[in-house]
């Protein structure tokens, strides 16, 4: 595929649907965790789902790394600088070893206390533990997977990563089973079972990534001298990757904040919330999707200053991701009280899955907005805009929702009434605002370089 002349509409799906089933079995993967948790018991399940936002801090540094990547490979892609290519290819790894170490050492020592902090019985902390010190003790080949990756993104080939975490959804339905409950001479590891699954999930995927990218064109000139650390780069790579980073780890506050109100209806309310959630992330997947193939359109346009396909993706992608999410609330609406059963028979959990889910319905046409201009600013490596945007919709908004359902004592379902509120105001405002960017920047650049 060529991202700087093929037409927009058929690049964002030919970029966009690989990636969405990509993420589909990524969602689907974590949905199999949700599953096996369950059938431990309510608390383990309790357990997993409050570990989420612990688990994120992992999450949101791989997609800062991944966007870092994408976007400053792309852009050197689309300027033709083979050098820029192979430095920041060299670096984004070298700065992926040095943000691991960062991040296991502050996951290891605080996860304990954000548990507590969650309102979590002493056996869900213990059961949480179980889980996430395995995580970030293997967070280095969760990152190493999205820094080689990124080079695959940044040529458009989405189709790579995808088959990978298909095969990982595969081989985590055998482990986790097989870990979690003991099978011969394979002891149960209980919990601390489906980490070990994710670890040996992940690391086969990081060795199937970096067979592809050491097999790559653009690697064929690489050698020792551009692993030597460059501040240039390293610098650059930071100040586009630690925004982002930064600003998703906000949704890990708001996924705290959320959950401490929550907790206050029980560690039942708890598991019913974070499984709806994982059916809600399932829906969002086409939406991520095409956000991945905006980013690489667009980072390789803007390297080319082809203004005019910049705005067309924007506009496109967004119509596109509206439109689904329209029908996506709909289905999700109507099929509230069955999807749910997948993941508990306890009526308490049920109900509460089922009641989320309803409302989440009516939130999920705003997403689009947001993600995409997010995405829109990622590709220009304005990472403090999306920076901003994320602190915003992430922790000043969760913080005024939690106290204002305080103050007003709000019941489960009135907290997440607000939310949807406060949801729809930011993302309508986030769109107004990429709209005011593309007439007095865009367009005025693309009349000076086309008068």
């Amino acid at each position: 595929m060529n991202l700087l002349k093929d037409n927009i509409p058929k690049l964002l799906r030919s970029l966009a649907i690989p990636a969405s089933i990509g993420t589909l079995f990524q969602t689907l993967y974590n949905i199999v965790d949700t599953y096996f948790a369950g059938k431990i018991s309510p608390e383990a399940l309790s357990a997993l789902s409050k570990s989420f936002p612990i688990y994120f801090v992992i999450i949101a540094t791989s997609i800062g790394v991944t966007v870092a990547g994408t976007a400053l490979i792309g852009n050197s892609i689309g300027e033709n600088n083979k050098k820029n290519i192979l430095y920041y290819f060299a670096n984004l790894i070298i700065y992926s070893f040095i943000i691991s170490i960062i991040i296991s050492i502050l996951g290891l020592t605080l996860a304990e206390k954000i548990f507590v902090l969650m309102k979590s019985s002493e056996e869900v902390v213990n059961y949480g533990l179980q889980y996430t010190n395995i995580i970030y003790a293997g967070s280095l080949i969760f990152i190493l997977v999205v820094a080689l990756n990124s080079l695959l993104h940044a040529q458009g080939d989405t189709k790579t990563y995808r088959n990978v975490l298909v095969l990982s959804f595969l081989l985590n339905i055998i482990l986790n089973p097989l870990l979690i409950f003991g099978f011969l001479f394979i002891p149960a590891f209980g919990v601390a079972g489906i980490g070990y699954a994710t670890i040996i999930c992940q690391l086969i995927s990081l060795l199937i990534i970096l067979s592809k990218v050491i097999r790559n064109p653009l690697i064929k000139q690489i050698t020792f001298k551009f692993f030597q650390p460059k501040f240039f780069y390293l610098k650059n790579i930071f100040f586009q990757s630690m925004p982002i980073s930064i600003a998703i780890c906000g949704y890990s506050i708001a996924a705290a904040i959320i959950f401490t109100y929550v907790g206050s209806f029980g560690e039942y309310a708890t598991a019913g919330y974070g499984a709806a959630t994982r059916i809600e992330q399932v829906v969002l997947l086409p939406i991520l999707g095409i956000n991945t193939a905006l980013i690489s359109i667009i980072s390789q346009n803007y390297g080319a200053k082809n203004f005019d396909r910049i705005i067309a993706t924007y506009h496109v992608a967004l119509r596109y991701s509206f439109y689904i999410m329209l029908i996506s609330g709909f289905i999700i609406y109507m099929t509230a009280d069955l999807v749910p059963l997948l993941f508990s028979n306890d009526i308490q959990v049920i109900d509460y899955s089922s009641r989320y889910l309803k409302i989440s319905a009516f939130v999920l046409p705003a997403y689009p907005f947001f993600f995409l201009s997010n995405g829109f600013f990622m590709a220009l490596k304005k990472s403090e805009n999306a920076m901003l945007n994320n602190i915003v919709r992430n922790v000043a908004v969760p913080i005024i929702v939690f106290y204002l359902a305080r103050y007003l004592s709000a019941d489960y379902n009135s907290f997440f009434w607000l939310w949807v509120v406060f949801q729809w105001t930011i993302s309508i405002a986030l769109l107004l605002i990429v709209k005011f960017y593309l007439t007095n920047r865009l367009y005025k650049s693309r009349a000076i370089i086309n008068p």
